[in-house]
């Protein structure tokens, strides 16, 4: 029988569960049928849409424990991070939206305040929730409200600094606030680092061989599981011989500590939550979970666990459905080994996403020289400038929404120093059905104010793997090279270059100068296409380097009539932004419109969709330019009234 058929003829007890109030009434018998149907029911749901169906599997009897012990929302449940937040969402009212989830219009793939009063923080980034759990907590504290705050955290989340933080601060205020640690050793990847393996030898001291049992009894008796994981489970004790008393690491920072416990027995979650909530301060709940539960194609994943599928897959084998396509990720992790394999100082430094970010192929060939810090990027960037000033290059490669937590340390412990070290920005731009926290569009922005720092925009396989060894090959500064999700787009040649800009289409009239910015390339080529039908002569060009401004972006815009930049990031403090500034400094008076993405919090759905909405597609952005170069006046622009003698090359921002 499929998972499909199951969910249809078996997932009746589901079907009654409206909010928190319908799991607290059942038994411990229909909990067992209700954990199996929640898990049916994400696989045959998120199979369709794509989502972050491993993290979820394996925190089922969790999230059914804590709202049988709390009541939400007066209690107030926070997921770190938010993608572990699909079952709290299903007990809490929200089943049928999952036909639409990460669509346009449908559920968000984490908690969102828009959705339900369930959720408090739309929280999609590592390592924060804990904060938020003690500002709420002193809140109520100082409101004399008794209102019980749950914090989940990961341990691959508490690998990143600001859980320490928050945890430091949590015991030195002593309220009542209840930490769970989920514990599966794993983030995306499995968990490294010190307080990876403490957590691990947690897992070997004699009390968690009672959970291993537990476990090994529950893996026997489900058909998707069975003996062979229980024996990946076990495996983590073979060679260990020392245990050590579970609850020293977290009471020496003061904090009481209950565990471990099963947190597939939702008995023994609720028991320990029990005991926390009347304890009357701040206590840690270990709880040891299997990410991917009771899903076969899960549990063999040994890359994630299938952590987060991009799109539909098939129910049987956990296989995407879409055919295999070279995506970005790609062609940079196999241009990173080719420039391993030339220099011995290349170096890769990634935080808790070796596989997501491509730095997985290097870490395979050159382990020794490939490191994986956590989700901790303040230190990946830092760590990184310290390599720097030992003689190597490192290669950090992280999402683009995600390096903007460590912006202090690119700004003064990295550019300050003039150390070389490429930060790789994958994910960037509008990247579609993770929503506006997973977006990509702050970096140029952002990063775009460092003095010193380099920023290359590729449009293509081939100025990728260029840029990208252009990159590396800087020796007195910061660079970065960003580029979007999804399937790379085709090759497009230039026709010419001059200096670092590659010129893509060109006429006989220079009526307009259309500077796209890196992916955006092919968009260019389709606006000029549109725009010479009117009558006008468009320059398409791709900047390649977007920052500093090159000098001859510059004096290509002198000799056109109007310049439009196009661009997948913010206007504000965007290319298009640091380009006027160069045309000013300059005495350039050609007008500039610049099209970029509105600094605001868009709402998820497809990167086209999204794009369609901003304007940003080539009908769009054609008709706005046809529209602006009609009301000019038509006195064309003497390319000789500036010569590269008088422009006044920028200097790095």
């Amino acid at each position: 029988m499929s998972v499909e058929e199951d969910t249809a003829n078996q997932g009746r007890l589901l079907a009654t569960v409206h909010g928190p109030q319908d799991v607290k009434r059942m038994s411990a018998s229909e909990l067992d049928i209700l954990s199996a149907e929640i898990r049916d029911f994400l696989v045959a749901k998120v199979s369709r849409t794509g989502g972050h169906i491993g993290p979820n599997l394996g925190v089922v009897e969790l999230t059914l424990a804590m709202h049988r012990v709390f009541d939400s929302p007066r209690d107030r449940l926070l997921f770190d991070t938010g993608h572990q937040a699909y079952v709290h969402k299903i007990i809490t009212g929200r089943q049928e939206g999952f036909d639409q989830l990460r669509q346009r219009g449908g559920l968000s793939g984490y908690p969102s305040r828009a959705e339900s009063d369930h959720d408090i923080i739309e929280n999609s980034h590592a390592s924060t929730a804990l904060s938020y759990a003690d500002g709420l907590a002193k809140a109520y504290a100082l409101r004399g409200e008794a209102r019980s705050v749950v914090a989940v955290v990961g341990d691959g989340a508490l690998t990143g600094g600001m859980c320490w933080e928050a945890l430091n601060n949590i015991a030195a205020a002593g309220n009542p606030l209840v930490i769970v640690v989920n514990d599966n050793g794993r983030s995306y990847a499995p968990t490294i680092g010190g307080l990876a393996d403490h957590l691990s030898t947690l897992r070997l001291n004699p009390g968690y061989e009672k959970v291993l049992d537990t476990v090994k009894d529950a893996l026997g008796s489900t058909p998707l599981v069975g003996k062979p994981m229980y024996e990946v489970l076990h495996a983590v004790k073979k060679g260990i011989k020392d245990a050590v008393a579970p609850q020293a690491m977290f009471e020496d920072l003061g904090i009481k500590y209950v565990g471990p416990v099963d947190g597939h027995d939702v008995a023994a979650v609720e028991t320990a939550l029990r005991a926390a909530k009347n304890f009357g301060g701040p206590v840690i709940v270990h709880a040891v979970t299997r990410k991917g539960y009771g899903y076969r194609p899960a549990e063999e994943d040994e890359a994630d666990c299938l952590h987060g599928p991009g799109g539909a897959f098939d129910v049987e084998t956990g296989q995407l459905v879409a055919a295999p396509s070279v995506k970005w990720t790609h062609v940079f992790a196999d241009e990173l080994v080719a420039i391993a394999d030339e220099r011995p100082d290349v170096v890769g430094i990634t935080a808790a996403m070796a596989e997501p970010t491509g730095i997985a192929k290097l870490a395979r060939k050159y382990p020794e020289r490939t490191y994986d810090v956590g989700i901790a990027e303040q230190h990946a960037a830092t760590s990184a400038a310290g390599l720097a000033l030992g003689g190597l290059h490192p290669v950090v490669a992280v999402y683009a929404t995600f390096l903007n937590r460590a912006f202090d340390q690119v700004l003064l412990d990295v550019a300050m120093h003039k150390l070389p070290v490429t930060f790789v920005l994958d994910r960037a731009g509008i990247t579609g059905p993770d929503g506006p926290s997973h977006y990509g569009i702050w970096d140029m922005s952002v990063f775009g104010v460092v003095p010193g720092l380099r920023m290359a925009a590729p449009r293509d396989a081939a100025t990728l793997r260029e840029e990208l060894r252009e990159a590396v090959a800087v020796d007195d500064g910061p660079t970065v090279l960003r580029y979007p999700s999804g399937a790379v787009a085709a090759d497009l040649p230039a026709i010419r270059r001059i200096g670092t800009v590659d010129v893509l289409a060109e006429s006989a009239r220079t009526d307009v100068l259309l500077v796209a910015v890196g992916a955006f390339g092919q968009l260019g080529m389709e606006v000029a296409a549109r725009v010479a039908e009117q009558g006008y002569g468009v320059t398409v060009v791709d900047p390649r380097w977007v920052r500093p401004v090159p000098a001859e972006l510059v004096e290509l815009a002198a000799g056109h009539r109007l310049v439009v930049t196009v661009e997948d990031g913010v206007r504000l403090g965007g290319v298009g932004d640091a380009l006027a500034q160069a045309m000013r400094d300059a005495g350039v008076q050609v007008p500039l419109r610049d099209l970029g993405v509105p600094a605001d919090w868009h709402p998820h759905g497809t990167r086209a969709q999204i794009l369609a909405d901003l304007g940003l597609t080539a009908q769009d952005v054609a008709r706005d330019v046809t529209g602006w170069i009609s009301r000019l006046e038509t006195t064309p622009v003497d390319p000789a009234r500036l010569t590269s003698e008088s422009t006044p090359t920028p200097s790095a921002n």
